[in-house]
Order: C-alpha cells, then sequence, then structure tokens
C-alpha cells in the first residue's frame, strides 16, 4: 500500500495543486485499528515564512527561504479528544498539569479510565492542553502498535514522528502562496479563531472536521489549537536548514508551535505565523491551547 503511495505521490509533484485535491482519497492510508487517518504529501519546494509587506507579519517569520521537502504523509486531522482518550486507557500514562494554578490535567485513575481536562470536550475536538513531551509520549505508543501490526515492515523507533516546522508550513499551505490556504483574506467561516466570523470565535473548540479542507485534503491547520512541530524555537530563520529537516538544537527549552488557535486574533492564523511555548506547562502557557498532528516517514 505505501510502495503504491510513493508512486502516485511522485507522480503528483509533476501536477498542479488542484490536481492534489482531486486526488485526496488515494492519498489517504490508515495502517492500523487506532492509527489515524494520514495523507501523503508529495514532495516539492516553497518559499517559507512571510515578507515584511504581509499584513500581520512578525519579525519571527524571516528572512524568507527556499526549503525543498521529501515526500512524507501528516495527519488528516490534529489527534482528537478521542484518540488521545483511547491512549491513555492503553498506556495508563499521566500528563502533567497545562494549567498549574487551575490543576487543569488529563485524568489517568487507572484501570483502564481516563477522562479529559474539561467538563465539556466533544470527542472530535482537537485534543488539547498537551505539552511537547505529551505528544511525544503519544507517538511512542503509536509507534509500537505499528510495529506490532506490521512485524518485521517497521525498522527502527519510527516511523511516526512529529512534523518539522517546515514540513508543517509546506503541508499547510497545500500548495498556496497567499497568507492563508483559502486566500490574502479572512473571509468568513474558514476557521475559528477570535474574529473568523465562525459561531464558536473565540468561545470554544470546534470539531476537527468543522471547516474545509486545505488543497492537500488537510482539516484543520488554521485556528482551533495551536500544532507542536519537532523544532526548537528560533527568534528567526538565519541558519535554518533548507531540506526540511526539523532545527533541532541541545539545549532546547521551547517548541515551535505553529496555526493558531480559537482564542487568537487572525494575525495569528496565518500559513507563516509561528510561536514558540516551553516544552512543559507552567501556572498558564500555550500548552493549555495546544495539541498536534502526527507525521510520518514514507518507505
Amino acid at each position: 500500500m505505501l510502495r503504491t503511495l510513493l508512486l502516485s505521490l511522485f507522480a503528483l509533484t509533476l501536477m498542479a495543486a488542484p490536481a492534489w485535491a482531486q486526488d485526496q482519497t488515494a492519498r489517504e492510508f490508515t495502517e492500523c485499528t487506532d492509527c489515524p487517518t494520514m495523507v501523503g504529501i508529495p514532495a516539492g519546494a516553497f518559499v517559507m515564512g512571510s515578507a515584511a509587506a504581509e499584513a500581520g507579519h512578525f519579525d519571527n517569520e524571516g528572512p524568507q527561504h527556499r526549503v525543498t521537502i521529501k515526500a512524507f504523509a501528516i495527519g488528516k486531522y490534529p489527534v482528537t479528544t478521542e484518540q488521545f482518550l483511547k491512549f491513555l486507557r492503553d498506556s495508563g500514562y499521566k500528563p502533567d498539569a497545562c494549567n498549574s494554578m487551575l490543576g487543569t490535567v488529563w485524568e489517568t485513575p487507572g484501570d483502564g479510565r481516563a477522562y479529559p481536562p474539561f467538563d465539556i470536550q466533544p470527542p472530535q475536538w482537537p485534543a488539547v492542553c498537551l505539552d511537547w513531551k505529551d505528544a511525544q509520549a503519544y507517538i511512542a505508543w503509536l509507534n509500537a502498535k505499528v510495529r506490532a501490526a506490521r512485524p518485521g515492515m517497521v525498522k527502527g523507533n519510527g516511523p511516526y514522528r512529529l512534523p518539522s516546522e517546515a514540513e508543517w508550513e509546506y503541508a499547510a499551505r497545500g500548495g498556496t502562496t497567499t497568507v492563508r490556504w483559502w486566500g490574502d483574506d479572512l473571509g468568513v467561516g474558514n476557521a475559528n479563531c477570535n474574529g473568523c466570523g465562525s459561531k464558536a470565535d473565540a468561545r470554544v473548540l470546534t470539531d476537527v472536521d468543522s471547516f474545509k479542507p486545505n488543497p492537500f485534503g488537510l482539516y484543520s491547520v488554521l485556528g482551533n489549537a495551536w500544532q507542536w512541530t519537532a523544532d526548537c524555537w528560533h527568534a528567526s530563520y538565519v541558519g535554518a536548514p533548507g531540506d526540511g529537516r526539523a532545527w533541532k538544537d541541545p539545549a532546547c527549552t521551547k517548541h515551535v508551535i505553529r496555526g493558531g488557535s480559537w482564542d487568537n486574533t487572525p494575525i495569528f492564523v496565518r500559513s507563516a505565523a509561528r510561536s514558540g511555548a516551553p516544552a512543559t506547562p507552567g501556572e498558564y502557557d500555550y500548552s493549555s491551547l495546544s495539541g498536534f498532528r502526527v507525521a510520518r516517514d514514507l518507505p
């Protein structure tokens, strides 16, 4: 199945964005019972970051630079509450509180039980109140399930991981060069943010499939919940790799989050917008509003 996917992705590198969108179903796969639906992303190159003239531009989005991306796969949706609860019940993992003052935390009392941190958190909302190490714990569990389902076919600790920041932006843009994948203007009802014109604006999260997908067939890439990436935070792109790999640092204390959230103003809901968040939470920080989507290496 993955070999067939790779061949189709190679062909798609020659096509325009509308053709990628039309071929979305052929690029999707799920390889174990509890695995998220993945979408194959064709190889390509793009200009990462934003120009100083872009409305909402921050200095940390420059300098713009060309990045080459290898074909990979990424979650069709962010990891949902339902999926994260399955992980907690199966593993017994205990996340830290994302808000230590309020004691906001995913509960895992044992005996296969687990509960979300909020009284109301529907199964298809993105899982939030998660720090970077929580995402890594979920991915380790997911990789163990895949290796068990496909013995001898998966090498090392992979194949699932967080996307690099460059992969995230490439996938979020979906072949576009505009401020947002749907255009330069915010419009109405394209995402969930503080001013996006949806019914949920600045009040609550929404289901991960509440808005239209981007040209790559990905849902909820902008707004709703911030998404962790593999990269350490750097205040600019000076010295950034040009091959799409994660930009790491042995002394890393913050990681890059992307996409903006339901309570952010529209300037954070842009393909180039980025921020850095501590790897572990404090009294209040971005982890209260952060989730993630997984990426996968392809053979």
